[in-house]
């Protein structure tokens, strides 16, 4: 008898058009588009709305494919069956799995299995108490679910997959949220760091099991020859993935192009490896994360490979996967007055568990209860990982529906309330100070030469040459080690997975970039400071600040009033082109400049870099420079003078003082516009005469020291005397100079944040090799003028010709 059931076509690849009479959204590549814009935008949208809230991007992900799903847009069947057929999942599914596979083999290469073993007791305590207590918890939940919401759940598959979903603690969701919070660097976010690195390495071996239990066969010799053969492919792994990885890493020097060969032979061996652990039973997934983890991170080519993946991956392919899981997460499966107060159990349950063993186990370790509890509430993350297991779970038949949804839901909400529980809870104390902050600024009365200490900031490699011959030119005359230097990187935290990697870097705050071992990773940053410290006798104590753009100026200003720093150099916001014009280098840093001068602790000098002392470190015996101080008078003035009389201690340091004076008998006849509150009065001289007598009482008996009075008549003149000056290796100038002569640069303007006369030294048309140092002398309250330069809004674009008008 023949059959009367007609199953429906495969979906064709691609349509002919709409001309043609096609409807795109009836073939797999225009649909797949379709989708995947959809996802992209609710996704961005939704990442956008939570910012304020300080969320990590993954709760907007989450969100937005549960909306996308049946529990919100998808109840529309027209909807459904036009965007979301289900003759297209298997696609969609497939991407967002392929998506996900490169995703993990990323996780693993950014997890360094060398600082899990120096790893503390106490990180390991809170690890084990974070995940053992949870999942017992797990365990006894798992048979209230199965009397009642899962019932017929295989037993043994089921308590794993439970036990496993509760003490699984999201590491790459952590490490965002720890920056976002400014706790990185914290005593609670290293531990945090380091047992959810710990936590994170369980919780795979755990799924591991729960997959190897989950399988369809019920003999437990299937479950026990999985295992086992997963454990063989991860043994011949350890022993073939290093040594041919380490023999690539030798053949892709640092700062060379990566071979593409080599990059393609990884992929490779990536799917490969998913193959064969599919083909195992234990997922594909498994095999990616196992080859991440067992690459080499030493060299160039593991950050190469990490570049190369990671953007089309995480920004693409895995928001797919949390659509993929939100569709099948149904929240109107959670029915009735039972189901809620289940969902409410589950979450409860996570917390209790979560926070109660890590603060149970840390108050046994001695931690403040404050700290304890905030380690608790940030153990209690979840993130990719938790999605992972429930949709494995799910897949495997060990999931129903409503089980299933609860679980998400669980995950949402544990990882949503995070960051505002632990602001709420947490309030890091600021460390008192043994000796009070004194010396704020560098100009001090008689051009006293105490103990010194700067703060460097610097975005990267391009800066380091500059700074380093800086810091040589700044460390007096050498006799006695009177400058400390703090050098902090500035990261910016985005959402690329390689954030993860930063994390790794800034665990080391406070101690050197360098490690003692000779075959640890050594990169550019590293080989610079170590050449510097060997050859001089300046230390520099580095650290990491890993934030937001927007909120970078705060790591700056907490950095310096915790160092009781004298000085913060900051990066100009523009770079040199081989022209010899300044080209932007990111906007963005801009406003962190003017944010660090309005905020900052301390004196500040932002340096505009051409190049100050050549591409390399020079040696303290081959130092040569020419060092010209611009003064007009005011505050700002009087620190540049003082920061240069430094320099002038140095050997090779040769310091010229231009004192620029206005021909008062001629001023009246030039258009010179004087502002009512211009201070310009004759204490304000007199306090200029002062500081340059002190200056000529110390240092005019040097002869690598001049001193000279240009009296000009106007503003004109004063340009041309500056351009005459031009002609040495750094500028050093006040960024608010005050007088009458200084009052008719103000018009002048491109970045008002540079004052009159930098503004003029940056600009295109005003042709010199010199290096600027913009100095800003602490206070503890600006003055309007200096404010109203921080507020000023640009009055020609960064890439607009300088007015000479």
């Amino acid at each position: 008898m023949a059959s009367n059931v007609t199953c429906p076509q495969p979906m064709k690849a691609t349509s002919e058009g709409v001309f043609q009479g096609n409807n795109p959204l009836h073939y797999a590549l225009p649909l797949v588009i379709l989708q995947i814009c959809l996802v992209l935008v609710l996704t961005r949208v939704l990442a956008y709305l939570l910012k304020p809230l300080r969320q990590p991007r993954v709760i907007a992900e989450i969100i937005g494919g549960v909306l996308l799903g049946p529990s919100a847009l998808s109840r529309n069947t027209q909807y459904l069956h036009a965007v979301f057929p289900k003759k297209s999942l298997p696609v969609l599914d497939t991407l967002a799995n392929l998506g996900l596979l490169f995703f993990l083999f990323l996780v693993g290469l950014e997890l360094d299995l060398k600082s899990l073993r120096r790893t503390g007791k106490k990180a390991l305590s809170i690890a084990a108490a974070g995940i053992s207590l949870p999942f017992i918890l797990g365990i006894g939940i798992s048979f209230v679910l199965r009397g009642t919401v899962a019932k017929g759940a295989s037993l043994g598959p089921f308590i794993v997959f439970m036990g496993v979903a509760m003490s699984i603690t999201a590491f790459p969701v952590l490490a965002r949220i720890l920056a976002e919070l400014k706790l990185l660097t914290s005593d609670v976010g290293k531990m945090a760091m380091s047992a959810a690195a710990v936590n994170d390495v369980a919780a795979w071996v755990l799924l591991a099991l729960a997959v190897a239990l989950s399988g369809s066969g019920r003999s437990p010799l299937v479950a026990l020859w999985v295992f086992l053969c997963g454990s063989a492919f991860i043994v011949f792994c350890s022993f073939v993935i290093p040594p041919i990885f380490k023999w690539m890493s030798k053949r892709c020097p640092e700062g060379e192009p990566v071979d593409e060969l080599y990059v393609c032979s990884t992929l490779g061996v990536v799917l490969a490896a998913g193959f064969v652990t599919d083909a195992i039973g234990i997922h594909a997934l498994f095999g990616a994360f196992v080859v991440g983890v067992l690459i080499p991170k030493e060299g160039a080519f593991a950050g190469a490979l990490v570049e190369k993946v990671e953007d089309l991956v995480s920004g693409l392919f895995l928001p797919l996967y949390f659509v993929s899981s939100g569709l099948k997460t149904n929240v109107a499966s959670i029915q009735g007055i039972q189901s809620w107060g289940l969902l409410v159990l589950v979450i409860c349950t996570a917390c209790f568990g979560k926070i109660a063993g890590t603060v149970g186990v840390s108050l046994l370790c001695k931690i403040p209860i404050s700290e304890a509890l905030a380690l608790g509430l940030l153990m209690n993350t979840k993130g990719l990982v938790e999605l992972i297991v429930l949709n494995i779970g799910k897949d495997r038949g060990v999931l129903n529906d409503q089980t299933f949804a609860i679980l998400v839901l669980m995950a949402l909400v544990t990882t949503f309330i995070t960051t505002p529980s632990v602001i709420a809870v947490y309030k890091p104390a600021k460390a008192i100070a043994k000796s009070e902050y004194k010396h704020r600024r560098v100009y001090r009365k008689g051009f006293a030469t105490s103990p010194f200490r700067m703060f460097f900031t610097f975005h990267g490699i391009r800066n380091l040459p500059t700074m380093i011959n800086l810091i040589e030119a700044s460390r007096g005359t050498g006799k006695k080690e009177t400058l400390t230097v703090h050098a902090m990187h500035l990261m910016e935290l985005t959402e690329r997975s390689s954030a993860i990697l930063m994390v790794h870097k800034a665990r080391q705050n406070g101690s050197p970039f360098w490690k003692k071992d000779p075959n640890a990773d050594s990169d550019q940053i590293v080989v610079a400071f170590e050449t510097f410290q060997q050859l001089s006798k300046v230390s520099i104590r580095p650290t990491t600040a890993i934030s937001a753009v927007s909120s970078m100026h705060e790591d700056i200003c907490n950095g310096a009033e915790a160092k009781k720093a004298a000085m913060i150099i900051l990066p100009f916001h523009k770079h040199l082109r081989l022209d010899g014009h300044l080209e932007t280098t990111r906007a963005e840093y801009r406003h962190v400049n003017r944010k660090v001068l309005e905020h900052a602790p301390c004196s500040v000098s932002i340096l505009v870099d051409r190049g100050f002392g050549g591409n390399s470190h020079v040696s303290a015996s081959n130092v040569d420079s020419l060092v010209t101080v611009l003064f007009f008078g005011g505050h700002d003035d009087h620190e540049a003078l003082a920061y240069g009389a430094r320099m002038a201690e140095h050997p090779g340091i040769n310091l010229v003082v231009v004192r620029f004076l206005l021909d008062r008998d001629l001023h009246k006849s030039d258009s010179v516009s004087v502002e009512i509150d211009e201070p310009n009065s004759i204490e304000a001289m007199s306090f200029d005469d002062e500081v340059i007598g002190e200056f000529k009482d110390k240092f005019m008996k040097d002869s690598k020291t001049k001193y000279v009075e240009r009296v000009v008549k106007n503003s004109s003149e004063a340009i041309e005397a500056i351009r005459e000056h031009s002609k040495c290796n750094l500028i050093l100038v006040g960024r608010m100079p005050e007088g009458e002569l200084v009052a008719s640069l103000r018009k002048r303007s491109e970045c008002p944040e540079m004052g009159p006369v930098g503004n003029l030294l940056i600009s295109p048309e005003f042709s010199s090799l010199a290096s600027v140092l913009v100095v800003q002398q602490y206070h503890s309250q600006l003055s309007m003028h200096a404010l109203a330069s921080l507020k000023e809004d640009e009055v020609t674009t960064d890439q607009g010709e300088y007015d000479s008008n």
